[in-house]
């Protein structure tokens, strides 16, 4: 009898070097199979296991293994890279409200949690990434109004010794605040920022390992204050039971 995986191992990123390397609709049909049991399955797992653990600290954020797990087809409609999938697997965690009405990893609603399986580039975290124009502005009107809230809940100490704080990466700082936004004070280093993430890199086997959840529900804890502080900002207030 084949071994229910209830989290990612090795053999997903077996797979999906396999894919890089032959990334045709011939192939992955030819291998669906494999793809569902070592990846998609696994995945579904991973969301039922991390949905049942925020229901009892997080209760707001939640894990559907319909809607969690990211889509393996790329949208090539407006891509040069025509290439039909991606070579990497991910899940969303999202906030209950922000679900409700479309796909919650097509959207940037709300604040949620992240995992990413990709060969040599495997991480987790949270936050909100890159949101549109009125997102982005009602979490810097809540800087200005709160500076001191959200680098609060930067600088939790779980959350700096995990993630090192928030992510830095080229394309997400502006070099001075936006027009209309003050130059100086407290809120200024805040505004400059157009994400909001928090990320810890893994090595290719602890993103793969049995304690997986484990380590998946420390980042989740770690970020939490951030998360409820962004989201509150957005309109998505936290909750004390499902």
């Amino acid at each position: 009898m084949a071994e229910t995986l209830l989290t990612p191992s090795p053999s997903a990123l077996t797979f999906l070097r396999a894919l890089a390397r032959d990334n045709r609709r011939e192939w992955f049909e030819e291998n669906r199979q494999r793809y569902e049991r070592t990846l998609l399955e696994p995945l579904r797992a991973l969301v039922d296991e991390m949905d049942a653990r925020l229901a009892l600290f997080a209760p707001e954020f939640v894990g559907d293994r319909r809607r969690s797990v990211f889509r393996i087809h790329r949208d090539v409609r407006f891509s040069r890279d025509k290439r039909p999938y991606k070579t990497y697997a991910a899940c969303w965690l999202f906030h209950r409200d922000a679900g409700r009405t479309k796909g919650p990893h097509d959207s940037v609603a709300a604040a949620g949690y992240y995992y990413h399986l990709e060969p040599r580039r495997c991480f987790m975290g949270g936050g909100v990434w890159m949101p549109p124009s009125p997102l982005l502005r009602r979490v810097r009107d809540a800087i200005v109004e709160d500076p001191e809230g959200l680098a609060r809940a930067v600088a939790h100490p779980e959350l700096q010794r995990l993630t090192g704080g928030l992510d830095e990466d080229e394309g997400e700082l502006m070099k001075r605040p936006p027009r209309g936004y003050p130059t100086d004070g407290e809120s200024a280093r805040w505004l400059l920022y157009r994400s909001f993430t928090a990320t810890r890199d893994l090595t290719d086997a602890e993103a793969t390992a049995p304690d997986l959840p484990d380590r998946f529900e420390e980042v989740c804890r770690a970020l939490l204050p951030m998360l409820r502080w962004l989201n509150s900002a957005l309109g998505y207030p936290p909750a004390e039971r499902r």
